[in-house]
């Protein structure tokens, strides 16, 4: 009864478009009246505790370090050197933007602020050189989910802290997948664009150009091998990057690149801070809605139901990334990873699945999440870069989807992709 109180409630907030850190937060308020098992304090005790973790610090860091380098001229400055390199080839324009999109992710750790700072600068420019309007928001929306993908990510860290494992290890099985899923990207882009006769007028960049292209660029394209090199060098820890991040976008935006004004810092403060009081808010009160569960036993119950439908790791791992494409069409990326990661981990380690290769395979299934309705945030925020309706847009993101879905089939089957530099790098 208990469980069913809690659902029901969750259901009934979100029809209702209650945001849903609250959603989370009411529905185990409810539950805890109806069971009378736990006292109201627990949902205070279990958001605290959520919350009482020194790798969180890197989502904040992370955040700020994004917004400052979004509005400090780097996001530009790595378009440029996209474009100097492909965009005179066919579909250059689109190619241009999900590289663009593959270097932000590598900063941002963000889905919707990749599709900001990327879509932003590129949606207009496409949309002048005659792209379909509509190819090129699902190609932004689609491209703007890598950012959750390649490291660092924010998912991934919220992941490892979850189920207790190696935030590093999680940043390196992301690299693949990453690279994948936006050379994956980049071959539809091509082939659509080879079919509409969309090619940039423009001639190629001669190669002194484009290396002084580049060495314009370098401090933008050096933001990645700081905080990744670092890492994974032993120099400081990912929590570490993350406030070495926002020094260093600091330092470049003002003084490098000099795109960065003192009078843009509060307002960047203060986005950094709305942000991260929002995801704060849906950790702490999806740990609260995800130790219900478990004191209701509904994690056993789910594990032992999947687990007898068939003893084929493969069927398994189906019928996990199936309930996750479910899961993340409803519910906040990070929410679900807090509630279901410790659920599914132990019906996937069952089958031999190992716990980075699942968080990889996790992550990358619910980052079509961001594009698919009713809850995508990157098509909220297409929407509004290119003033386009959500139907449209649900539209326009069809063909994208099935990209990302055969990405995510080629990663769940071939788990090398995620696990040989985890294994290479550990080795040493």
């Amino acid at each position: 009864m208990t469980t069913l109180v809690l659902f029901v409630a969750l259901i009934v907030c979100l029809l209702l478009r209650v945001p849903i850190g609250i959603s989370l937060g009411l529905s185990a308020v409810a539950a805890i009246l109806q069971s009378d098992v736990v006292s109201l304090r627990y949902l205070a005790q279990s958001m605290t505790t959520g919350l009482d973790s020194f790798p969180l610090m890197a989502v904040p860091f992370f955040i700020l370090a994004g917004e400052l380098m979004g509005t400090g001229g780097i996001s530009r400055r790595l378009l440029g050197a996209a474009n100097a390199f492909v965009g005179a080839t066919t579909g250059g324009m689109a190619l241009v933007t999900i590289l663009g999109c593959m270097f932000f992710a590598a900063i941002s750790g963000s889905g919707p602020a990749t599709v900001a700072a990327i879509g932003g600068i590129m949606v207009p420019e496409m949309l002048r050189q005659g792209y379909d309007k509509r190819f090129v928001c699902g190609l932004i929306a689609t491209a703007g989910a890598i950012g959750v993908i390649i490291p660092p990510s924010i998912p991934m860290v919220i992941y490892a802290v979850a189920v207790n494992t190696s935030i590093s290890d999680m940043f390196i099985g992301g690299i693949f997948p990453g690279i994948l899923i936006g050379s994956l990207l980049m071959g539809w882009a091509y082939i659509y664009s080879r079919k509409r006769g969309y090619r940039c007028d423009d001639q190629r960049v001669p190669w002194a150009k484009r290396f002084a292209i580049f060495w314009e660029a370098k401090w933008a394209l050096l933001v990645p091998v700081v905080i990744l090199g670092g890492i994974y060098s032993g120099v400081f820890t990912p929590t570490e990057a993350a406030a070495i991040a926002v020094i260093y976008g600091l330092v470049v935006g003002l003084f490098v690149y000099r795109d960065l004004k003192l009078k843009d810092i509060p307002q960047i403060l203060s986005r950094s801070a709305l942000t991260t009081a929002t995801i704060l808010i849906i950790i702490g009160t999806a740990t609260a809605f995800g130790r219900i569960l478990t004191i209701n036993r509904v994690p056993d119950t789910l594990a032992n139901g999947i687990s007898s439908f068939s003893s084929s790791p493969l069927i398994v791992l189906l019928l996990v990334m199936l309930l996750l494409l479910f899961v993340g069409c409803i519910m906040e990326t990070l929410a679900a990873i807090i509630i279901l990661a410790p659920i599914l981990l132990p019906v996937v380690m069952g089958v031999q699945v190992d716990v980075i290769h699942f968080g990889i395979m996790m992550v990358t299934n619910l980052a079509i999440g961001f594009i698919t309705p009713p809850l995508g945030v990157n098509l909220f925020v297409t929407c509004g870069i290119a003033d386009i309706s959500l139907d449209e847009m649900a539209k326009a993101i069809l063909p994208w989807i099935g990209v990302m879905l055969l990405a995510q089939a080629l990663i769940v089957i071939f788990p090398q992709i995620t696990m040989v530099l985890v294994h290479l790098l550990n080795a040493n």
